[in-house]
């Protein structure tokens, strides 16, 4: 790829990036939200076309007219953001617009045996064709994604943050997976914000900043010191930034809280100016557990018990916002967020009591806030009525964020809060829940990277099947300790 400039809009995305893939190697691609990573493969794999620039594939000119093209020439991607068909099973996802045929009619049998052979190269047999999508994880949902792409006859494979919603024991799967197609020839581009996840599995690493390409170097030679220092154009000191807070009194409590499937019998209590950490495999109960107490999914028995100074016999997510409660989903795209809105709705949807007068809304009151907000998270954006899916990934992040922080709420419930954004914007998130923890803020924080889990809270508990464990200050667990108990390995001696 020579002289790749792209522009939306005012935007800049790609100003004149050069790139050279090898055949057989796993190059990764990094930089910060919004340096042009995602644009730059979307051109690759056909989604966009090229302001400029021209592409070579093999030495001879490559210009697809589509993702379909692309595939037929070799070239597949796996987006970061979900693309699947919710309402269809495991195994229709997999071959959708990839179904075999003979005279006309479907190879469904083919079709069958190509998807389990897919599932068993990553590792997870729990995946069942038949299931509904909308039935797993998102977890769960990205391995499918990652399944499809193996469907392609593949030269080139782009993984888009693979491992945003993989535990890490998914995520040797996958490295395992990445490992063998290379051997096999096939070029992966691995694009990732984890640079210990790059450092682990690529060959070479291209850093772009500001849509440009400004530096390309075989990972074994350069630091993560060097790489950082080009993502951001500064040194960046501390990747956990420590802000002092102190423990106070409980404000949610939770009782032998059991949902009709998971979580079962979770005991919790959690402080004003406590950060407490849930570490767990895919499909442990995490999520859900922060669902039942959000009023989102049903509670078969127990009690959940919020020191506000509201209550109620029957809550709602609503009723959870009036006391205080806030939840950021780990489904950022259907859950998180209302993409085709604009970012000022998004950021104050769940308060807009103070831009209200006589019933009308104060649109530049409003405004003026959302501006102050924006600048205070950090996030790139081209103007307020923008649609919020028009953002990266991580901006949107940030966006989902700060809704929570603009309503005010006293409770957080952060489930996978950093998925997607740069290594330079989760310590910007980092220090932001550390000072939401001096200020008396309780948050109830949610990982499937186990290092920001035990860098960041003040206490930790692993779940396992929906079970809790005991809940012990960080200090007094290490990384071997939580993996063996999340994989069961003494959870039946242990949990409680």
């Amino acid at each position: 790829m020579t002289g790749i400039s792209k522009r939306f809009g005012s935007t800049q995305a790609l100003a004149g990036v050069d790139l050279e893939l090898a055949r057989g190697e796993v190059h990764a691609l990094v930089g910060e939200n919004g340096a042009g990573k995602s644009t730059l493969m979307k051109i690759l794999s056909g989604a966009e076309r090229p302001d400029a620039g021209t592409m070579l594939l093999d030495g001879s000119p490559y210009a697809p007219k589509g993702p379909p093209d692309a595939r037929r020439r070799g070239v597949a991607m796996v987006y970061q953001e979900l693309t699947l068909a919710r309402h269809l099973s495991v195994e229709a996802n997999v071959v959708l617009g990839l179904e075999e045929t003979r005279f006309g009619f479907l190879r469904r049998g083919h079709d069958r045996q190509r998807v389990e052979a897919a599932l068993r190269e990553l590792e997870h047999p729990e995946i069942l064709p038949d299931a509904p999508v909308s039935a797993l994880s998102a977890g769960a949902q990205q391995l499918v994604e990652i399944a499809r792409a193996l469907l392609v006859d593949a030269r080139i494979l782009i993984l888009d943050e693979p491992t945003s919603s993989l535990t890490q024991e998914d995520a040797g799967r996958l490295f395992r997976l990445i490992r063998r197609l290379r051997d096999r020839g096939v070029t992966i581009v691995y694009i990732s914000h984890f640079l210990e996840e790059v450092e682990q599995i690529a060959d070479r690493c291209t850093v772009l900043r500001d849509g440009k390409n400004v530096g390309t170097a075989v990972c074994a030679e350069v630091s993560r010191e060097q790489i950082i220092e080009w993502m951001v154009g500064r040194s960046l000191t501390e990747q956990f930034p420590k802000v002092p807070h102190a423990i106070g009194e409980p404000i949610l409590e939770i009782r032998e809280l059991s949902g009709k499937e998971l979580p079962r019998g979770v005991n919790l209590t959690l402080h004003r100016g406590e950060i407490l950490g849930l570490a767990g495999i895919v499909g442990a109960g995490r999520t859900e557990l922060l669902r039942a107490i959000y009023a989102l999914d049903p509670v078969k028995s127990g009690e959940i018990v919020v020191r506000s100074n509201l209550s109620f016999t029957r809550p709602t997510p609503a009723g959870r916002i009036a006391q205080g409660v806030g939840f950021l989903s780990e489904n950022r795209k259907e859950e998180g967020l209302a993409l085709p809105q604009s970012i000022a709705d998004n950021l104050t949807y769940s308060r807009l009591k103070p831009y209200q007068l006589f019933g009308w809304l104060q649109v530049g009151k409003r405004r003026q806030a959302v501006r102050d907000w924006l600048g205070r998270l950090n996030v790139r954006y081209a103007e307020l009525d923008q649609p919020v899916g028009e953002l990266s990934g991580g901006n949107q992040q940030k966006i989902a964020l700060g809704r929570l922080l603009h309503q005010q709420a006293d409770v957080l419930l952060l489930d996978e809060p950093t998925r997607g954004v740069d290594i330079g914007s989760k310590s910007e998130i980092y220090r932001l829940i550390g000072e939401l923890a001096r200020q008396g803020k309780a948050i109830l924080f949610v990982s499937s990277y186990l290092p920001e889990l035990l860098g960041v809270c003040d206490r930790l508990a692993v779940m396992v099947r929906g079970r809790l464990s005991r809940v012990k200050p960080v200090t007094e667990w290490t990384p071997q300790e939580v993996m063996l108990f999340a994989t069961e390995a003494e959870a039946n001696q242990r949990a409680s």
